[in-house]
């Protein structure tokens, strides 16, 4: 009975180190969206924190860079943060185009696994027709 519960989770890892390894062109695909988002969101997030510290660092409670990096990563993880809302009106744009920018994001990623095994699906029906014939 404990093997039943193991194999949906054997599964997902399997299909995790096949994405990582690049097994198949749809999980090459996938990783490579997924990395470039990755790291376009780490640097817009650095670069945010910078222009937020500039804006805020007078005004409000983002006194520091840990403190505005960690609000500008918290805007986009959760479009939310512990900090009260920005003072001015360069940080409050900011804030928005965070929240934009988060929103476009998770899209983006539901749109790469859609894709993804919508390509997957059709990888392993001509594998299994190769092999039948």
């Amino acid at each position: 009975m404990a093997a039943d519960h193991r194999r949906p989770v054997r599964r997902v890892l399997r299909g995790v180190g096949m994405t990582v390894r690049a097994a198949t062109p749809a999980h090459a695909d996938l990783r490579s969206r997924i990395m470039g988002v990755t790291l376009v969101s780490v640097a817009l997030d650095l670069l945010a924190a910078v222009l937020a510290w500039i804006l805020e660092r007078h005004h409000g409670e983002i006194t520091t860079f840990g403190n505005a990096l960690f609000w500008t990563t918290t805007q986009m993880l959760t479009v939310s943060s512990q900090f009260p809302n920005p003072l001015t009106t360069g940080g409050k744009i900011l804030d928005v185009f965070l929240e934009l920018y988060a929103i476009v994001v998770v899209t983006s990623v539901a749109g790469a696994f859609a894709s993804f095994f919508h390509h997957r699906g059709i990888e392993r029906a001509s594998h299994r027709a190769a092999q039948q014939a």
